[in-house]
Formats: C-alpha cells, structure tokens, sequence
C-alpha cells in the first residue's frame, strides 16, 4: 500500500490517491480541485484509478470530480446518502450535486486492487461523514484534525454527533495513521494524548 497525498483546491483540501502498486490500481480520496494536478499524480503512480471516495459532500472535498468523471468516465464515485440533497439550491452550494455518486455506508467495503477500504460512519462535520480505513490508515475527512476536529455549524452539523465520532475512533486498536481533510496528518496515538476534543470524547479531559 502506497499513499500519495496532494494539498488541493482553494482552501487546501488534502487529496490522496490509494494504491495497491503490485495490482497496479489506485482510488482517488476527496479531490477537491486542481483536477488536471491530480490526474497526473495517479499517472505519475503508475496506477489505475478504480475509484473516487469522498468523505462527505462539501465543495472542497468533491471539486474536480466531474472533470475526472469526464477523464476517466468508467469509475464509480462514492459517496454516503446523508449528503446528497436534492431540490435544495442552498445546501446545493454548500454540497453541489455528484452526478452518479453511488452511496456507501456503514461496514461496506471496497476494493482497490487488493486492498480493502472500510465505511465508518462518523456524522457531526456533516450528516454524511465517513471515515475510510484501510489497514492502518484512516483517512478521516473533516471528522478527525491533528489536535482538533471538524467544525460544526454548517447544515448537517452536530457538536453531539462529532463526539460521538471522535469518540469512536478514539477507541480503535492500535496506533493508526490519521489522514485528515486539512492540515498535517498525525496518529491516533498522539490524538489520544493531545487532542482536547478527542479527549474529551473520550472522557479523558
């Protein structure tokens, strides 16, 4: 498993791109822009991209999905329900519609190459939320920061709903990468011993 990560889009949204180099498959997790900068980082991999993951439906996270849609028309786009709204021109600005996004939720699993990549759903930034976990990785959207946590005042958002989260990957085994929407990546470890919220989620503050 090799993971390449790319700062994206006009508020830094990190991209990564997943890849199994001995299949020669990669997945493309939350483009958020810069769509052309991103296709030439899954070629410079040497992969093929098999899919698009999005951790939720906010703008910075799914920008440069239609135009890899339109570059490689063949790959499915994921994304969970709860942040999909249809007929609604605000929260559409905030969450612009993913045409042909397919949902995903809660235990499924997925495939690149062979590697496996679980759904958990972890709401609280937004209603639809997920964290990716592949082997020892989370990649946690805007769930999880290095020493903080995602903010949530935008609809959909819920203080309660995002400890619950933290809470929850908190309690995950192991020392596990985290691999944040924004900002440095960290580890679980070192979020269990100096994140305030995910301390206080944990009831440990």
């Amino acid at each position: 498993m090799k993971i390449t990560s790319l700062c994206v889009g006009p508020i830094g949204t990190n991209c990564y791109i997943l890849c199994d180099e001995q299949a020669k498959a990669c997945a493309v997790i939350d483009p958020g822009g810069d769509a052309a900068r991103v296709a030439a980082a899954v070629e410079n991999t040497g992969c093929a991209p098999c899919a698009i993951l999005l951790t939720h439906g906010h703008y910075d996270h799914t920008g440069a999905v239609a135009e890899l849609q339109a570059r490689w028309p063949e790959i499915p786009v994921y994304l969970n329900r709860r942040d999909v709204y249809e007929g609604d021109a605000y929260l559409q600005q905030l969450f612009p519609p993913v045409a042909g996004a397919k949902n995903y939720d809660e235990g499924d699993t997925l495939s690149v190459g062979g590697l496996t990549v679980e759904v958990l759903t972890t709401p609280g930034h937004s209603e639809g939320s997920v964290t990716l976990r592949c082997g020892d990785a989370l990649f946690c959207g805007d769930t999880l920061f290095a020493g903080s946590c995602g903010r949530t005042d935008f609809p959909g958002g819920s203080m309660k709903k995002i400890m619950a989260s933290l809470k929850r990957l908190g309690e995950l085994e192991g020392d596990l990468q985290v691999l944040p929407g924004h900002m440095e990546p960290s580890s679980l470890d070192r979020e269990r011993r100096m994140n305030p919220y995910l301390l206080q989620a944990m009831g440990n503050f």
